[in-house]
């Protein structure tokens, strides 16, 4: 199919046929038929050049659906992807654990991604505390990858992609986008744009809080249960807002049973679009949609009927990951 971006001045043969493939591919996979290892390759390729001249605070405009962890739910994906339209026409953006947990890891990290190469300025993509080397061999996606591939080379492709992925956004300079939270070695904008990301998530320092904190109903800092990021009271976030001249942050990386939840105030608010998380949770799933004046609204939704279950299973969910 042929956007009108497609016809822009400069646009050559050689990226009318790659837009073709990629065309092609984001139909099989809205399928959930896995693309070909030498293809996932390709496709890494092409998205770790784009990603890389991303930037640590990528700067975004209204309109934009904002969506939380998805977690290799692929039906569920089709759900949001129904209820908030499908990209290109809806501009996205989402916060990070694309796999692990779900029956379609490869599935739906390799949608998103080619969506994201495909579509790049309609779609982004931020890095979750699920998107490392040493999560995802524990919970899922390194087997996933081993079952349906054979070997663990497709499992290597995205996890190095992963090291290139953002780490936040920021939507018209007021709402801050994570996958976690804040960081008592983050102060401003600025020392997020300072951190060299392109490495596995640390254990520890600003990188390791942005994708691993939480806020909290105490004051303050806290060390989190987790066993890594912190967790942060009111004081915390109202004050980063008002340094930073930001309105909102908005995260993912909690089940909420509605979906979403609003805390501190209304300086935080947690966005999860994974429903009936890992297939026993029950709670409902939501996407945050932005206006251009800013005004969001939630949407949220069930899961997608039960497709047969795969004859595979991951380990049993733990809350506090």
């Amino acid at each position: 199919m042929i956007f009108p971006w497609d016809l822009k001045q400069g646009s050559s043969m050689d990226d009318m046929s790659v837009n073709k493939e990629l065309d092609m591919w984001i139909e099989q996979l809205y399928e959930c038929r896995q693309l070909k290892e030498n293809q996932v390759q390709e496709l890494c390729e092409r998205a770790k050049e784009i990603l890389q001249k991303e930037s640590n605070v990528l700067e975004l405009s209204c309109p934009v659906t904002v969506c939380g962890d998805v977690h290799g739910q692929f039906y569920d994906l089709m759900e949001l992807f129904k209820i908030g339209g499908k990209p290109p026409d809806t501009n996205y953006l989402f916060m990070g654990d694309y796999v692990d947990r779900g029956y379609y890891s490869v599935e739906t990290v390799t949608l998103l991604v080619c969506l994201k190469v495909r579509f790049r300025e309609r779609i982004t993509i931020l890095r979750g505390n699920h998107e490392t080397r040493q999560l995802t061999h524990v919970y899922g996606f390194y087997d996933e990858c081993l079952m349906k591939y054979g070997n663990s080379n497709v499992w290597k492709y995205f996890t190095d992609l992963f090291d290139y992925l953002p780490l936040t956004a920021l939507v018209d300079n007021q709402i801050l986008c994570l996958h976690g939270g804040l960081s008592p070695s983050i102060v401003t904008l600025e020392n997020i744009r300072a951190i060299d990301r392109l490495q596995e998530v640390p254990h520890e320092g600003p990188m390791c809080d942005l994708l691993w904190s939480d806020p909290d109903d105490h004051y303050g800092w806290d060390i989190s249960l987790r066993g890594a990021g912190y967790t942060f009271g009111q004081d915390i976030s109202e004050t980063f807002n008002h340094a930073n001249s930001l309105t909102l942050i908005s995260r993912a990386h909690q089940m909420e049973m509605e979906g979403f939840s609003w805390c501190h105030d209304k300086n935080v608010v947690t966005i999860f679009s994974a429903p009936n998380y890992c297939y026993r949770c029950g709670n409902k799933a939501a996407i945050m949609e932005l206006e251009d004046t800013l005004k969001c609204s939630f949407q949220q939704f069930d899961p997608a009927p039960r497709k047969q279950k795969p004859h595979f299973s991951w380990p049993a969910p733990d809350y506090l990951l």
